[in-house]
């Protein structure tokens, strides 16, 4: 299963240095609107230091991460959901990624140009928001129209469709998002067949000058909630500038750096860790013969079906789950001293999968 991130925001936010600076690639930025045309598409490993740990512990010789596959699309102008700049065209290219990254500018730099001359992150953030309820509204519009000329077939789930998506509409009519309707209202399968823009978990991500201080990092972070009406939202600070340049340093030079500042890790660490939690998902890890590899799951995923993510024959000849937990194995600093003090438990094909299971699972076909 892959798991997208649309990296999205108006020209010159510094989208496609976010995404370089992400991907060590070196895709085209430059300071005028449309430089990215057609959409950059590049995979980013979860950085998880269970993994090395579980690594060291069973003897692997080979690791293998978690990936998160990112893309990078055109600015989004005012407009968009009409056709202006690339309109549609953008739209469609993050129609089925699975969470968004909103950059905003809160840069200085008179060599990039500010998109329409606003200048202003607010201003910024509210062009780009009734875009993309804009294009949820026709999606949901032209859902309605064909579910209308159902009704003459008389099935009662075509009644009830229509109900939903005239309450969706009319919540979109009033600058609401998709995402927080589908709280408090039933429909979700019809939600997902339309692949709404904002229905999507979003994080969003303030591109600013380096030197700007924790303090001013941290104001800033709290004024977003603000501006959006409501409480809870993923905010991160991020130089995007300086992380692509940090992509030049040894390791050894990188860590030096980050201590000076007085930061733990990067802020792209940050933003994959975030990104991963913003689509509930979770983490277990396998250590069988030479390779120790960490596995990519929604929170909530049975057993059985962990087993069939890593082959459909596990899932079909599915037996039992040997599990421990990594906090477990950890401590005990070996399988053999594990399973000696009865840590290693079987679960059967309804457990819950826990962030941070050690699985091997037993199988027969």
């Amino acid at each position: 299963m892959s798991f997208k991130c649309g990296i999205i925001g108006l020209p010159n936010v510094g989208k496609t240095t976010l995404f370089n600076a992400l991907t060590c690639l070196e895709a085209e930025a430059a300071s005028y609107p449309f430089c990215t045309i057609e959409p950059n598409i590049g995979m980013v490993s979860v950085p998880d230091p269970r993994l090395e740990k579980v690594a060291e512990i069973a003897g692997a010789e080979k690791i293998t991460p978690n990936y998160i596959e990112f893309v990078d699309v055109a600015g989004l102008v005012k407009g968009a959901s009409r056709g202006e700049g690339l309109g549609n065209r953008f739209l469609a290219n993050i129609r089925e990624v699975d969470a968004l990254i909103h950059v905003l500018r809160h840069f200085s730099d008179p060599n990039v140009a500010y998109a329409a001359g606003t200048g202003n992150w607010r201003e910024d953030l509210a062009v780009i928001q009734f875009e993309l309820i804009m294009a949820d509204l026709e999606t949901v519009r032209n859902r309605r129209e064909k579910t209308s000329k159902m009704l003459k077939t008389g099935e009662p789930r075509y009644k009830e469709e229509l109900s939903f998506l005239e309450k969706l509409e009319g919540h979109l009519n009033q600058e609401g998002l998709a995402r927080d309707f589908a709280l408090k209202d039933k429909g979700s399968y019809i939600m997902q067949e339309l692949f709404l823009l904002t229905a999507k978990p979003a994080l969003y991500v303030f591109n600013v000058d380096e030197d700007l201080t924790e303090q001013e990092r941290e104001n800033l972070k709290r004024e977003l909630p603000d501006a959006l009406g409501c409480e809870r939202a993923e905010v991160l600070t991020i130089s995007a500038g300086m992380e692509e340049e940090l992509n030049d340093f040894s390791i050894e030079e990188k860590q030096e750096f980050l201590e000076g500042l007085g930061w733990a890790h990067s802020g792209l660490d940050e933003l994959i860790n975030t990104s991963y939690r913003l689509l509930n998902l979770i983490t277990f890890f396998t250590a069988k013969g030479k390779e120790t590899r960490a596995w990519t799951l929604p929170e909530g995923t049975r057993a059985v079906k962990a087993a069939g993510k890593i082959h459909t024959d596990m899932e079909r000849g599915f037996i039992r789950a040997e599990v421990i937990s990594f906090h477990a194995l950890e401590q005990e600093g070996s399988f053999a001293r594990a399973r000696e003090k009865g840590l290693m438990r079987l679960e059967g094909k309804d457990y819950v999968v826990q962030d941070g299971d050690v699985i091997q699972f037993r199988f027969n076909v």
